[in-house]
């Protein structure tokens, strides 16, 4: 396996998806039948499901924070996390994953684009930032409410809404200089452009992942294999 040279003047993006986690013991974000976790994603991950049954949606993320509670970071979270401490500020993680592996394993300068399990903000986006909450509710009765009288909701974003954070991660990519798309296979916009946006920027690209991404065309550099194995020794520091 070819190493990926890291000079002294680089500055390294990374986009990790769902297929990190995996490595983790979670499920991926959408399975092959349109399941995701045993349940439809439009009675979980839409605002319309919100509106519809907010109790359905809480007991999902409720499990979903349950089972994250029981994962452990993986070596390619420890590889990442081990990249971001030699390079500094010259490293920048965004992730498509709301659980907090990243964080567990040491990675400090990440954005998560689809929100964070362990937050909820107002369902009324009153203007109030999210807060930290690790409850696993049992009924919404036990849900609280923003002081502004809205009940709280996951702070995750629905299908439907917009990813957070898109000006930060928009300006990362365009003074990264190698790209590294991790776990993640080319299927959800916006994350999908990003390659494209740093190819265009004149960036390096590389993809590590178990098979070929749906868009391999646009990487300098594929790897196909799991990322816990790929990734502690892929990198050469110059």
């Amino acid at each position: 396996m070819n190493k990926i040279s890291i000079a002294a003047e680089d500055r390294v993006f990374v986009l990790t998806g769902a297929g990190i986690s995996a490595e983790s013991g979670l499920p991926t974000f959408r399975a092959e039948d349109g399941l995701w976790a045993g349940h439809r994603v439009e009675d979980v991950c839409t605002p319309e499901a919100w509106e519809r049954n907010p109790w359905r949606v809480w007991e999902f993320y409720s499990a979903r924070r349950a089972a994250g509670a029981k994962a452990e970071p993986n070596p390619a979270h420890t590889a990442l996390a081990e990249l971001e401490r030699q390079l500094g500020d010259r490293f920048f993680l965004c992730t498509q994953n709301v659980d907090d592996l990243h964080e567990r394993a040491g990675s400090r300068r990440l954005v998560h684009m689809h929100g964070e399990l362990s937050k909820a903000h107002c369902e009324r986006e009153c203007g109030r930032p999210p807060v930290e909450d690790h409850a696993i509710y049992r009924s919404l009765a036990e849900v609280g409410r923003c002081p502004c009288g809205g009940r709280m909701r996951p702070h995750i974003v629905f299908f439907g809404e917009i990813p957070l954070e898109m000006e930060r991660i928009q300006a990362e990519i365009a003074k990264a200089t190698l790209t590294l798309v991790v776990g993640t296979s080319g299927s959800v916009y916006p994350a999908a452009n990003f390659v494209h946006w740093a190819r265009l920027a004149g960036a390096r690209t590389a993809y590590v992942g178990p098979e070929r991404p749906l868009n391999a065309s646009a990487f300098t550099h594929v790897v196909v294999g799991k990322a816990g194995e790929v990734l502690p020794g892929l990198f050469q520091l110059g």
